[in-house]
């Protein structure tokens, strides 16, 4: 179902020209976290931005953007980043924001302009799409575009972190300074290891089961489909076992673990309530689809979100601009949610009952 001519907003010729005039000097509006949230993680680093602008790439910062991650604008400034106001950074042709505007940053945006940033709640509240739908913002989720191995290299790089992060609040949770009775992860010499139950074989899971198995601990990572266990043994290390889930296996492990961490199974699953009298009482529990540890290690995650960053905005340079880039890059399009004045995310337009047309569809028509 698409949306009728009636309802469209009138193009105007300054609304068309936004997106093509960021080519071939890309403009790049780079905003920091809202205060009143607990995110603290940022997408490029002051080295970055120097890659950058070396290039011939102009990038406005907010002021005290960096602050998340330990970094100073005098620091950006060296790079050839301009320092200025929340809403002169919002007013560039392209705007990168870790976090997805609100609505009422979305106001102050250019018309036809073009929002990156990580998929979040706001992207599924209906007055934020319908500001973006108006002003005809370009908005694009970093995190469900593809690379051109089709590697989901945003979104991955977030979990593999997340992953890793997991096991370092383990650790200072079963620590006597993390209010937990003192136990080390690992073995030592006459004593058995911790036991690590993770449930899931997405890649935080993964990154979460090698981390564990390098500090010393035993680790079981379950999921309910075999094939998904198959496809993680080559990535996992050897010394992780691989298990299906089983109810009284399931049973056993949980009984015997001092940490359980949750992730994506490939199938649905819940954790049965009736586990809930198994499970130790100085265990340590983590969901990591409620849960992101790598909010505590902010500088990681942006120097790790740098690198693909600097060949994403390089290549968006070489073809011309964002709908440059965008036209010609089926993983880019993968992660529209706007484009044009149309909702072009099914999930998003169907939790929100609104309208929405494929954006190949789209494209299709106007070339």
């Amino acid at each position: 179902m698409t949306e009728s001519n009636e309802n469209r907003t009138p193009e105007t010729q300054a609304e068309t020209e936004v997106l093509e005039t960021a080519a071939p000097g890309i403009h790049i509006g780079l905003l920091g976290n809202y205060a009143d949230t607990d995110e603290t993680r940022f997408l490029l680093t002051p080295e970055a931005c120097g890659l950058l602008t070396s290039a011939g790439i102009r990038i406005s910062m907010e002021a005290g953007a960096g602050v998340d991650i330990s970094f100073k604008d005098e620091t950006y400034a060296e790079y050839g980043v301009k320092i200025v106001t929340r809403d002169e950074a919002l007013k560039c042709p392209v705007v990168l924001s870790y976090q997805p505007l609100r609505a009422k940053d979305v106001k102050k945006m250019t018309p036809g302009s073009a929002l990156l940033c990580m998929m979040g709640d706001d992207l599924f509240e209906s007055h934020v799409i319908k500001e973006l739908l108006d002003h005809r913002i370009a908005c694009g989720c970093l995190d469900n575009m593809y690379s051109h191995h089709d590697v989901e290299i945003f979104a991955d790089i977030v979990h593999e972190i997340d992953g890793r992060a997991a096991i370092m609040y383990a650790q200072e949770s079963l620590s006597y300074l993390g209010g937990g009775k003192g136990v080390l992860l690992a073995g030592v010499a006459g004593l058995n290891p911790c036991e690590v139950l993770i449930i899931g074989s997405g890649t935080e899971s993964i990154a979460a089961a090698n981390a564990a198995v390098g500090t010393g601990a035993k680790v079981v990572l379950m999921d309910n489909d075999v094939s998904a266990l198959q496809l993680a043994r080559p990535v996992c290390d050897p010394r992780v076992e691989l298990i299906a889930i089983h109810p009284r296996v399931l049973t056993n492990r949980v009984k015997s673990a001092d940490v359980i961490i949750t992730g994506n199974t490939t199938r649905e699953f819940e954790f049965p309530k009736s586990l809930s009298s198994s499970i130790k009482d100085s265990v340590y529990v983590i969901d990591l689809n409620e849960s992101h540890p790598s909010v505590s290690v902010p500088r990681t995650v942006a120097m790790a979100l740098s690198n693909p960053l600097i060949n994403f905005f390089n290549e968006m340079q070489i073809k011309n601009g964002f709908r440059g880039m965008m036209i010609t890059t089926q993983g880019v399009q993968c992660g529209m949610v706007t484009y044009e004045g149309r909702l072009v995310d099914k999930l998003i337009a169907s939790l929100l009952s609104m309208p929405s047309i494929d954006i190949r569809v789209m494209l299709s028509s106007t070339n």
